[in-house]
């Protein structure tokens, strides 16, 4: 990897050498890169969720792109749909190259400011795989789960004080690093018990011991500058769910638990409600629930309780037409009702109208270039489905609002037929109608284009079964 584009680079070290002499005070960074497979000729670089610039691929899809009136910290490039985080400081020239078939883990960063971008790269790649150890962790009891997720963090640790003794951090660095190791640490306390064996969680809770959560005493609810911070992002939601359960459990004598109990879920958005006092975190959180709860529920009275307990606490007006609006679509995909008229085309550009493609049970799902591990496994799935179920037709439809070529040549790399695959002719719009979230949506739809299930899920061990309810209607 240390060889790729070498004119491009010698460039760009001899470009920020003569600004390092000719302006010395002035506050910039260089950023660039290399794209294989690249989803459009741009890319978006953003600061604070705010567009800082847009900047164009070259033939060769390449770029180099100054920062002026640098504001050191956190940006985001994003293209097609993708996205990563990058730390950029004053006289930083950072070039990167990846491969958007496997965006996270092909990224590599070289030039000045390259070795803090490739830390954080490969904690997060490790961090993805740790989530997947600490699901298994999440058995043991409270001690000997405590002990193993004290000695992930204390490893973390030790590797961060490698890195400073060989290229000394800076304290911005160090302040988001630490803040890596802090938040996934204390996200694997918040979701210990309701991974834990046994459906009593309000139960389990209060028998963790007093200080297991000693750490709650010092966190930020209301953290500006972490508060666009994924990893920030999802602590919160680990801990808003693990009190809820706290608080749910003290007026609630079920001894079940289940995510989609309309009181917990009351209690969640009155909790973000009365802890959270910076809007934009307030509203990101207060949004994520009530969308969360409404694209799984089939309870339409629970919905509306819901929606409306959100839209008296949110302030985000933009965010609350779009919840409405996604949850008037949901009423159109009921049970019974005829799927709404919408046009896909296929790999050879061919228009057609979606009903006049349903002439036996038919599965319709979706897929997109942002949930690439999503879209290999669910094209597996259905390659088994149809063995099993020569009498169901399973349509696939792409919703990436991209050229056909990009996911043409996704589905030729990853050696899937066309069969039955199709795009949406109009991605944006045809997206909200049929409410598609989460991405594992997938809707039923029998003989006579009438809905049988809304809101399936191909992955879930009740699937077949609902398949079979299909065939037999």
């Amino acid at each position: 990897m240390k060889l790729y584009f070498p004119a491009i680079l010698i460039l760009f070290v001899i470009f920020s050498c003569n600004d390092d002499r000719a302006n010395s005070k002035m506050d910039y960074a260089y950023f660039g890169g290399e794209i294989i497979n690249p989803y459009s000729k741009f890319i978006i670089l953003e600061k604070n969720e705010k567009i800082a610039d847009t900047i164009r691929l070259d033939g060769r899809n390449r770029f180099i792109h100054r920062v002026d009136n640098l504001q050191k910290g956190l940006y985001t490039f994003r293209h097609g749909g993708e996205y990563q985080l990058i730390l950029l400081e004053p006289k930083d020239s950072v070039l990167f190259r990846l491969n958007t078939l496997e965006f996270d883990e092909s990224l590599v960063y070289t030039g000045r400011g390259a070795k803090k971008n490739n830390y954080f790269i490969n904690e997060f790649l490790e961090n993805e795989k740790q989530e997947k150890y600490i699901l298994k962790l999440c058995q043991l009891n409270p001690k000997s789960y405590q002990k193993h997720i004290d000695s992930l963090r204390a490893k973390k640790l030790k590797k961060l004080e490698r890195f400073n003794k060989k290229f000394k951090g800076s304290q911005l660095f160090n302040k988001i690093a630490k803040a890596n190791i802090d938040y996934s640490y204390y996200s694997s306390k918040e979701v210990y018990p309701f991974i834990h064996y046994g459906r009593n969680k309000g139960r389990f809770l209060k028998s963790l011991p007093k200080d297991f959560y000693s750490y709650r005493k010092q966190i930020n609810y209301n953290d500006t500058f972490f508060k666009n911070y994924p990893i920030y992002q999802t602590f919160l939601r680990h801990n808003i769910n693990t009190v809820s359960l706290e608080a749910h459990s003290n007026h609630s004598n079920e001894k079940g638990f289940s995510w989609g109990n309309l009181c917990y879920n009351l209690d969640r958005l009155q909790l973000v409600d009365s802890l959270i006092k910076n809007d934009d975190i307030k509203n990101l959180l207060l949004h994520h629930y009530a969308l969360k709860y409404i694209s799984l529920s089939n309870n339409k009275e629970n919905n509306s309780t819901i929606l409306q307990s959100y839209i008296n606490k949110s302030t985000d007006n933009k965010a609350k037409t779009t919840l409405t609006n996604y949850a008037n679509s949901l009423k159109k995909l009921e049970r019974g009702s005829t799927l709404p008229s919408f046009k896909v085309l296929d790999y050879n550009n061919k228009e057609f109208e979606i009903n006049s493609l349903v002439k036996s049970p038919t599965v319709v799902s979706f897929w997109s270039h942002v949930y690439y591990d999503h879209f290999k496994k669910s094209q597996r799935k259905i390659k088994e489905l149809k063995k099993k179920y020569p009498e169901v037709k399973f349509i696939t439809i792409n919703i990436d609002n991209i050229d056909a070529e990009k996911p043409k040549q996704t589905l030729k790399e990853c050696r899937f037929k066309y069969n039955d695959q199709y795009l949406f002719k109009n991605p944006k719009e045809t997206t909200e109608m049929l409410a598609v979230y989460p991405m594992t949506k997938t809707i039923l739809i029998d003989e006579d284009k009438k809905i049988v299930s809304p809101n399936s899920n191909m992955f879930t061990r009740h699937f077949e079964q609902q398949l079979l309810g299909l065939i037999n209607r």
